[in-house]
């Protein structure tokens, strides 16, 4: 993760504990949260701080208080209700596709 400052590490768990909320099965989306942390324009900030979120490492499980492992990322879609493109082929939207339907979320593919 990129060097912070004081706020925008403050911003980077407020987001990271504000999705560890949501319960299983759940869903919410980038602007819910914004909304939540009483930053309503800040939905793609949002988007960022899961972009960064360290992927766990059982080989060093303390490096991260927040991580992939302990963080419900999969759960938080875009304001349609969708899973955002993330300009790698579609790898990280199967993974959440899979994660979602693994927690008993019903997810339908895009038409059109």
């Amino acid at each position: 993760m990129p060097e912070q400052s004081d706020e925008a590490a403050w911003w980077f768990q407020a987001v990271y504990r504000a999705i560890q909320q949501i319960p299983h099965g759940r869903v919410t989306s980038y602007g819910h949260i914004a909304r939540l942390l009483d930053y309503p324009k800040r939905a793609r900030q949002v988007g960022v701080c899961l972009k960064h979120l360290p992927t766990y490492d059982p080989a060093h499980p303390d490096d991260y208080v927040h991580h992939s492992a302990n963080v419900p990322w999969q759960r938080v879609v875009n304001s349609k209700g969708g899973i955002s493109a993330r300009g790698d082929e579609g790898l990280a939207a199967n993974r959440q596709v899979e994660r979602l339907r693994g927690e008993g979320v019903t997810v339908q593919k895009a038409v059109g």
